[in-house]
């Protein structure tokens, strides 16, 4: 790994030389990058040292999962097993619209699916549905917060049971030990090379970051630049969703599947033209812009929902009263 690093900073020195020379090719370019993407995205030994023993077997566990062979192994199991599950407790209630504009895009390219966020379950639904429905194949990745899931062997055991280790990179961005933000460097640099390269990869991600426990399913959090930052860099596909209908409660959401719960909707959005935004400066400003643009594109999926079910779901509680 060390080696590795000192690669990756060499590469970056002998990059800049070439270019301000005027002296670098298309060849040697690619073969440049080559480096950098096998280099960059192990993280440092100053990165790896803020992390307790627990967190290090944690992550070193999951990220060779997310890798090669055992990756496709994952996704295999993803598809068989763990869809048909989510199925199975979902299927009555299950309603998707737009599940198309996920077809229509290119499978060379990264897919990032951009959503509100009100259940813990929203994310592992929509792979459920990509999976049994679309045809396009598939290799998950969901970013998430390091808490539980990288601190504690259970917390493994559910990512493992509930993700198939899907849920990659971890960000250490609210823990109470500030240090512990180090390693976000590495996860922020492994995110971008998910979003940038790679065939059939798909990539969920909430811009609100954490769970809106409001009543209101149609309000918002304020979105966080943090995603802005992402696209700007890897320049994805951008497909928007919305979900709505889920419960945090997991025996409530399984029993009303057969019990008559609250239907479940699924909305997958038009591709996402974010042009105008690559010719503004790399900022936290522009980054912001992004990220309340996602959210707004969000935001008309919602008022779709709230033509149809919303007004549904209003008449339904009037005759009930």
């Amino acid at each position: 790994m060390f080696w590795n690093v000192i690669n990756f900073r060499e590469s970056q020195g002998v990059f800049k030389l070439m270019k301000d020379n005027g002296t670098l090719d298309r060849q040697k370019t690619q073969n440049l990058d080559r480096i950098n993407s096998k280099a960059a995205f192990v993280p440092t030994n100053e990165e790896l040292a803020v992390l307790n023993f627990n967190e290090k077997i944690g992550f070193k566990l999951t990220d060779r999962m997310n890798r090669g062979a055992w990756k496709s192994f994952w996704t295999f199991c993803q598809r068989h097993i763990g869809s048909l599950w989510i199925y199975l407790a979902t299927y009555n209630l299950m309603n998707v619209f737009g599940l198309e504009n996920v077809e229509k895009t290119s499978i060379e390219k990264p897919l990032l699916l951009v959503s509100n966020h009100r259940s813990f379950f929203d994310m592992y639904t929509v792979s459920s549905v990509l999976f049994r429905r679309a045809k396009r194949p598939i290799k998950l990745f969901f970013p998430v917060r390091a808490k539980f899931f990288y601190t504690s062997p259970l917390g493994w055991f559910v990512n493992f049971i509930m993700g198939w280790w899907a849920m990659y990179p971890p960000f250490f961005r609210e823990e109470k030990e500030i240090k512990k933000r180090e390693f976000d460097k590495f996860s922020m640099r492994r995110l971008i090379q998910l979003c940038s390269e790679g065939e059939a990869r798909v990539i969920g991600f909430h811009p609100e970051g954490k769970r809106n426990l409001s009543k209101d399913v149609y309000s918002f959090l304020p979105a966080q630049p943090g995603i802005g930052k992402v696209i700007m860099a890897s320049r994805p596909q951008v497909v928007p969703v919305f979900i709505a209908g889920l419960s945090n409660d997991l025996p409530k959401q399984v029993l009303g599947n057969w019990r008559g719960g609250e239907k479940i909707r699924i909305y997958f959005g038009e591709s996402i033209d974010l042009s105008e935004f690559y010719e503004k400066r790399d900022s936290l400003r522009t980054h912001k812009e992004i990220a309340d643009f996602l959210m707004s594109k969000i935001g008309k999926l919602a008022e779709k929902d709230r033509e149809s079910f919303g007004k549904l779901k209003y008449e339904i509680q009037v005759n009930t009263d």
